[in-house]
């Protein structure tokens, strides 16, 4: 077998000298950020720890900034945020056994919302591995089996010639559709050990594209153009694909009204008059939905929170796209086309016939005016005077990030993202502490744009550290604390089903006066003055807190 190497990168003299004899003082942990480098990374999260200093020590003889934080876990949800925004590979660098599994929950979310996250841990040295009980420091009996169940892949570096390949499979596995965390560990001594490899040159780690199948296509839009009540799903898919442009064009073409999912805010205009905006947890909604005669569900898996706590039973026919194979038809039966969202949405817009519905916009309306009208009737006009203050207060350009609270629960509802890819919370996994680590990940990826933090007091506790962080890299980030003295939704879920609350109420700081300890600035608010003090902060540089006591209440919900 013969090969045509006439394409292959020719060198210079130069170049082929620097081949030929590498820098001396290398180690296995400057391949690995020479392989970054050489993949297209520009920064990288972490924390170090001592089987992973060989990485770091690189670190200072790179191009790459690093954006360190107190907990891992909260330098996965900064890599995850980075990820989201970009769409790039955010790496993450890790130490052995504590340090791995304290990223576990943070990866979990970077699965649950498909963000491309490379954790590289480091492991003990290679004598150390197989499992045996050698006693070394961080020692875990098989480290990959505790992140395996989690990640999209896992790659294992035992020499360090493997390192490049090791680290661009990862990057290219990470970037395939669905997005997603990956796991690469090499052991201490391969990342100490000197090397005398050449330095890692660019290398193509690019996915191929996931297309849809042309019979597939076909077949959707026959059904979509003769539909005579269709309806559109729209989810995180859309967004991390940037099909929204795409989709709102498919949707004027057969006048479909579109609802998104929480994942999938802002994939459609808010204020368009084919938009069901994204009240799910609504009875009204689903029933609209059921009453579809053709559902086009794209990008999501229509899990828990998407079908209204399962109550949802679609009664027309479901075509679904999604690029994981394993959420197609995992809840219901649907012409299933496993694709990019992106992609499909393309084709399936050259393949439909244009279809009139001069009744799609009243029905819309119709659908908003019940649910306005439900909510107006449980007297609920602070929250929605709280979230209203958020939506004045934030640029529309300006990303947000909400932990698992009230406010965020509203706002997943509620709350108008203006624009794809600007709102993000931890609804995917579910774990507390994502807003403000995630916020310091969003801006690094951009530190012209403000950000917005949203966290109640319990969630803030755990990412508390991270005002140390965001004081050091001076990001420009405002953390709106809701403080109602405890974990305010599981007040309200035991309260419901119990009469009373276990467990919920809290002590908790001056969060202030805490803030401005760290050197950064904070202010009390109140519901009346808190656009003002909220705009006021977004607008100043640099990082700052915003304190709101306040006791949220929760919508009724229709599922029970």
């Amino acid at each position: 077998m013969s090969h045509d190497h006439d394409d292959r990168p020719q060198l210079s003299p130069a170049q082929a000298a620097a081949v030929l004899t590498p820098p001396p003082g290398r180690t296995g942990g400057d391949l690995v950020v020479e392989s970054l480098q050489g993949l297209g990374a520009t920064t990288v999260f972490g924390l170090p720890g001592q089987h992973a200093l060989g990485m770091f020590d690189a670190l200072r003889r790179s191009s790459l900034r690093y954006v360190g934080l107190r907990v891992e876990n909260n330098a996965g949800f900064a890599a995850d945020a980075y990820g989201r925004i970009t769409g790039e590979v955010a790496p993450l660098l890790l130490s052995t056994g504590p340090g791995a599994l304290t990223s576990l929950a943070a990866l979990q979310e970077a699965a649950s919302a498909s963000a491309p996250v490379l954790a590289i841990a480091s492991q003990v040295p290679t004598a150390g591995l197989g499992g045996g009980r050698h006693g070394y420091l961080h020692e875990l009996r098989d480290q990959q089996a505790s992140v395996r169940d989690i990640v999209k892949s896992v790659h294992t570096v035992r020499a360090a010639s493997q390192i490049p390949s090791a680290i661009a499979a990862a990057w290219e596995s990470a970037l395939t559709a669905p997005h997603g965390p990956v796991w690469v560990e090499i052991p201490q001594d391969v990342l100490l050990a000197e090397t005398t490899l050449p330095v890692v040159s660019a290398m193509d780690a690019t996915p191929r594209e996931l297309y849809p199948r042309p019979e597939l296509t076909i077949a959707a839009a026959h059904l979509l153009s003769n539909a005579e009540r269709p309806v559109i799903i729209a989810g995180g898919g859309v967004v991390r694909s940037d099909a929204s442009g795409k989709l709102r064009a498919l949707a004027e073409r057969i006048d479909a009204p579109v609802v998104t999912t929480f994942g999938g805010k802002g994939a459609f205009p808010w204020e368009h008059p084919l938009s069901l905006r994204s009240w799910l947890e609504d009875r009204h909604t689903t029933d609209f939905l059921e009453d579809a005669d053709v559902l086009l569900v794209v990008g999501s898996g229509l899990g828990e929170l998407s079908s209204n706590y399962h109550t949802f039973r679609p009664r027309g026919r479901v075509i679904q796209i999604e690029a994981d194979a394993g959420k197609l038809e995992s809840n219901h039966p649907a012409l299933g086309i496993h694709s990019d969202a992106r992609e499909a949405l393309s084709d399936l817009l050259e393949a439909v016939e244009r279809r009139e519905d001069p009744d799609a916009a009243e029905r819309v309306r119709t659908v908003l005016e019940k649910v306005r009208v439900r909510i107006e009737a449980q007297d609920l006009t602070l929250e929605q005077q709280v979230l209203a203050a958020v939506r004045q207060a934030l640029p529309d350009g300006s990303p947000s990030f909400w932990d698992m609270t009230i406010l965020s629960y509203w706002a997943w509802s509620a709350f108008d993202a203006r624009r794809p890819n600007t709102m993000h919370s931890a609804q995917g996994a579910g774990g507390l502490g994502y807003a403000f680590p995630a916020a310091i990940g969003a801006a690094a990826a951009d530190p012209t744009t403000p950000v917005l933090a949203v966290s109640g007091d319990g969630g803030a506790m755990y990412s508390i550290a991270e005002l140390a962080t965001a004081r050091q890299y001076d990001a420009p980030l405002t953390w709106l604390i809701v403080d109602d003295g405890g974990y305010g939704i599981l007040r309200e879920y035991m309260t419901d089903a119990y009469g009373e609350a276990t467990g919920t109420e809290l002590s908790r700081p001056d969060f202030v006066a805490l803030a401005e300890s760290f050197g950064v600035p904070a202010v009390r608010t109140t519901p009346e003055s808190l656009a003002a003090d909220l705009g006021k902060a977004l607008a100043t540089p640099g990082p700052s807190v915003v304190v709101l006591p306040a006791l949220l209440r929760m919508f009724e919900p229709t599922h029970l």
